[in-house]
């Protein structure tokens, strides 16, 4: 099997040391690919940020080494089993401890969460795989059928089914809904060590220490294509986010598959060693690996990676009619179309389960009360958890049919239920119900709540005549005065920077604008000076990187925006001319003119080195700043 060795496509990130004691388990975040939970033999889950090496808050609870990690798909709540079998869920906003579930009498060697609904499912030791309500506290239903460990769980996309991996050399896919088995893929000739979905279609992906990648039809039931490598164990896979090929990570590489035909389309030479987990965070392929305490983190540009292209190739199936037309250009195996199927019936749900029988002050709720979230780093805790949404009970998504609708929740008497809220069949996505911004947006297409009519006096016969302008706005100006105060005093601001501009003095109007103290004045200010790169002057830098320093911290995002314009327009006019005059050797003589530019440069070099530590905390951000961010901190390498 044929395939070119990429050169030059893949570093390492950094190195931290995780635990006290030896790493027994590590997880990236799906959605943001930059979150890293690790598990370790002194019982403590600690978060972290990739790239960071300060953690950023540190679980405890568990009272036997953690095995197995998760985090959910919003990167809201992680859960971890421990080597007693005891599972714990923390809701990571809240930093407090959310469940103790217990039931299992083994090691817990896999977790996933359900893509919908407050679901999780767990793997043991003790060959069974348990669903869990999380907020119930309550076991679901027990999958019973593997006879050795089962070392890998995931959910598909549309959340019908879940895919099981054991030891056992088999792999297994169960119904949710009918509570029982649907089939048992068989072939691998050692453990499965990892199972995923595809993205989009009926495929299935598994990977084994027989050093085999198996490729399975969940319409047929069968195996589409066998790829078997000459190298170590096959120990994470993950799929493009586009489904067109699969990344496979081994000991000592990156290889990148396509099935039908099965091919190998490059190979990255990666020493990461023992690789726990693959993730995709813009276009870029994050993984992590560990080593007794050690947790390393590596990184491969997938823009230098051949990939099968844009189509996703696939076998032409039988007449079998689908659920929907497949579109034109699309792959031709069923994709998932998100059916209307609830987790599980009314009478599948164990009322009698080993949680549920404990009374609320049992050994469970103990164990809560002695569960901690210890903040080590608060502000990367709040700029990475606070901004979170707020967690809803009932997830309502959007169906394949307009009078469906899909509401993942424990069949439980909703009366016992009073959080859970009743909404009607719909046909589109019901929005949630979102905690306030931390951020207050750069613009309102109209204001929030306000209406003219509730401003103006009530006109009790309509054929009376309009109101007149002046007394319209009297009534209106009634009960603000503060307002008006305020844009007045902005507006005389703007005036004198103004009459100092025309003078054709830009330092001196810079200068009267920072002596106002007021930063929607020199946001205004900044807003026109971005826009002509001509007129920034060493000088004025001087007076500026204070103020940007400033609005880079506020938190009305059109502060944010100009403040990262201008410092992307200093650093790339002047950081090269900063630099060389600071590393140029002292002149001879006296010369006034040379001094005064040291002088500035030196000033502006501890500004930006001041500037460049907010600028490294916020990198790790998402959205449009933590683009902007991120863009700043590689022209800020230099700080470093």
């Amino acid at each position: 099997m044929a395939a070119s060795v990429a050169t030059k496509t893949s570093w390492k990130l950094q190195e931290i040391t995780a635990h006290s004691s030896n790493v027994s388990s590590l997880v990236l975040g799906k959605s943001s690919g930059r979150l890293l939970a690790t598990g370790g033999e002194d019982c403590r889950v600690n978060i972290w940020s990739v790239n960071k090496p300060n953690c950023i808050i540190s679980l405890t609870g568990h009272t036997t080494p953690v095995e197995s990690v998760r985090i959910n798909t919003n990167e809201e709540l992680i859960v971890a089993g421990s080597q007693s079998g005891s599972i714990r869920v923390w809701d990571l906003e809240a930093a407090k401890i959310l469940r103790t579930l217990m039931g299992h009498k083994a090691n817990i060697c896999s977790l996933d969460f359900h893509p919908f609904g407050s679901f999780v499912a767990s793997g043991s030791l003790d060959t069974n795989v348990k669903l869990w309500d999380v907020r119930r506290k309550g076991c679901v239903f027990r999958y019973k059928g593997h006879t050795q460990a089962v070392r890998c769980l995931r959910f598909s996309p549309d959340g019908k089914w879940l895919a099981s991996a054991s030891d056992d050399h088999s792999v297994k896919l169960w119904d949710l809904a009918a509570g029982k088995i649907m089939f048992e893929f068989t072939g691998h000739t050692g453990p499965v060590n990892v199972v995923e979905f595809h993205p989009n279609e009926y495929l299935l992906a598994s990977g084994s220490a027989d050093r085999t990648v198996r490729f399975w039809d969940l319409e047929k039931f069968q195996v589409v294509s066998c790829i078997e490598e000459e190298a170590t164990p096959v120990r994470c896979v993950l799929f493009n986010p586009d489904g067109c090929c699969l990344y496979s990570g081994y000991q000592d590489s990156l290889r990148v598959y396509g099935w039908e035909p099965e091919r190998c389309f490059d190979v990255v030479l990666v020493t990461w060693g023992k690789v726990a987990d693959l993730s995709i965070c813009n276009n870029q392929l994050i993984g992590v690996s560990v080593s007794q305490s050690t947790v390393s983190s590596f990184v491969v540009d997938l823009s230098r990676v051949t990939k099968s292209g844009s189509g996703l190739h696939g076998p032409i199936k039988d007449d079998r009619p689908l659920a929907q037309p497949t579109p034109t250009g699309s792959s031709l195996r069923r994709i998932y179309d998100r059916p209307s199927t609830t987790c599980s019936k009314p009478q599948r749900v164990k009322h009698n389960s080993e949680s549920e029988r404990r009374s609320p002050s049992s050994e469970d709720d103990r164990d809560e009360k002695e569960s901690k979230a210890e903040i080590q780093n608060p502000e990367d805790y709040k700029e990475i958890f606070q901004p979170k949404n707020s967690i809803k009970a009932v997830i309502v998504k959007e169906a394949a049919k307009p009078s469906q609708v899909v509401d993942i929740q424990t069949p439980l008497p909703n009366q016992e239920n009073p959080d859970l809220v009743q909404r009607p069949p719909i046909a589109s996505s019901t929005p949630v119900t979102r905690a306030e911004p931390s951020v207050i947006p750069a613009a309102r297409n109209a204001p929030i709540g306000l209406k003219a009519s509730d401003f103006l006096p009530a006109v009790k016969n309509q054929s009376q005549c309009e109101i007149v302008d002046e007394e319209a706005m009297s009534q209106i100006r009634k009960g603000h005065e503060t307002m008006c105060v305020v844009l007045t005093s902005r507006h005389k601001n703007l005036d004198t920077v103004r009459a100092m501009w025309t003078t054709g003095d830009i330092k001196t109007s810079v200068d009267s604008a920072v002596a106002i103290n007021d930063l929607s004045v020199i946001v205004d200010l900044l807003n026109i000076v971005n826009q002509k790169a001509s007129l920034w002057k060493l000088d004025l830098c001087t007076i500026i990187l204070p103020q940007i320093e400033k609005l880079l911290q506020s938190k009305y995002e059109s502060y944010v925006q100009t403040g990262c314009t201008s410092l992307k327009l200093i650093l790339q006019r002047f950081l090269p001319l900063i630099t060389d005059i600071l590393a140029a050797p002292p002149s001879v003589g006296v010369d006034i003119t040379r001094e005064e530019r040291l002088h500035k440069c030196k000033l502006c070099y501890k500004q930006l080195k001041n500037i460049s530590n907010i600028i490294k905390n916020k990198s790790g951000l998402s959205g449009r700043h933590g683009s902007a961010f991120r863009e700043l901190h590689l022209l800020m390498a230099v700080f470093e």
